[in-house]
């Protein structure tokens, strides 16, 4: 088992005026990280769709900021599993830049038919590979 760590580098399209990563742009941010995530399990998110007619939505996000992050500074998000359900996921996702947290959040996702939007439990192969972002303890 194991987290999923991603880089990025902040661009004046992610700033406010003061050069400051705007508070919307940290759930972009996150957004990416998720999908970047599972795709490095081996499965790109629109697979879930594609195959069983599924798809993640965001059901709760909390987020937490602590330091901010800066025009053209490069910052790392570590996504891990902290719970799974049969139809649910929370991760949480942590923002660094040099070892100092900036921003934490918690999101749970959940899995619905596309069609209709309704609940539906995961694959056992998505619910297995979601497994694999859980941190070893």
């Amino acid at each position: 088992m194991t987290t999923h760590s991603i880089d990025f580098r902040i661009y004046y399209e992610d700033t406010d005026a003061g050069g400051i990563v705007y508070h919307a742009r940290y759930l972009a941010f996150a957004e990416r990280a998720r999908t970047e995530a599972i795709r490095s399990l081996g499965m790109p998110a629109s697979s879930m769709h594609d195959e069983y007619g599924l798809v993640f939505v965001v059901r709760d996000a909390t987020l937490n900021y602590r330091a901010p992050l800066k025009l053209d500074e490069v910052f790392t998000v570590t996504t891990r599993l902290l719970e799974q359900g049969a139809a649910s996921c929370k991760l949480s996702q942590t923002f660094t830049r040099e070892g100092v947290l900036c921003a934490y959040v918690e999101v749970v996702l959940a899995c619905v038919r596309a069609q209709d939007g309704r609940p539906a439990r995961f694959p056992p192969l998505w619910r297995d590979l979601l497994r694999k972002l859980a941190a070893e303890d």
